[in-house]
């Protein structure tokens, strides 16, 4: 009796065997196919998606650990979560990158008035203050503490600006912008603290 048992035994071993062989194949072509579809928006994803990617990297992380394991059945059982996850940041990452796309075009827009109006603003606030420095009578509701305001306001608007204009030299438009209008609102202040029109 022993014999037959330990004949069957061997047979569900090697039929086990070739049964994982079987799976080996299709482990390591699901998993070599899952690193290839992120490795093509890898790029995009750590920029527009970093903590997505990190999260699809552990779970391919994962699948390569069973794959190394032997676990082949493990391996292909994670495959379709892993595929989800991967074409999950895919979209993600597209559809960020097409609002920064259209921000960018919008802020460019925005740039044109911004790069001919602001430099005239900081112009007209430079003459000013040149021309209240050198009076003896500052006019009526400008103080001597505006006028030192004005001053200091000035030279960070000037830095302000020409990163402002770097940027949108480089194509950074949303930053050109951002900074642009923080310089425009402040030379807006400081000629209104002058007794200018802005």
């Amino acid at each position: 009796m022993k014999k037959p048992s330990l004949w069957v035994l061997a047979t569900l071993a090697a039929l086990f065997i070739i049964g994982c062989q079987n799976q080996r194949a299709p482990a390591e072509q699901a998993v070599a196919s899952a690193e290839s579809a992120l490795t093509n928006i890898r790029d995009m994803a750590s920029h527009y998606a970093p903590d997505q990617l990190q999260a699809v990297d552990a779970q391919l992380s994962g699948a390569k650990d069973s794959l190394a394991k032997g676990d082949y059945k493990g391996v292909l059982a994670a495959m379709p979560a892993l595929n989800t996850a991967i074409s999950n940041l895919k979209d993600t990452a597209t559809a960020k990158q097409e609002e920064g796309a259209a921000a960018s075009a919008k802020a460019k827009d925005a740039w044109g008035p911004l790069s001919s109006d602001v430099p005239k603003m900081v112009d007209a606030i430079s003459s000013r203050v040149d021309i209240l420095s050198k009076s003896h009578h500052l006019p009526k509701g400008v103080t001597k503490d505006s006028l030192a305001a004005a001053k200091s306001g000035l030279d960070s608007m000037k830095a302000t600006w020409g990163d402002a204009s770097n940027a949108a030299s480089s194509g950074d438009f949303t930053t050109a912008v951002s900074k642009g209008q923080a310089v425009k609102d402040q030379a807006s202040q400081i000629m209104q603290s002058l007794g200018m029109k802005s």
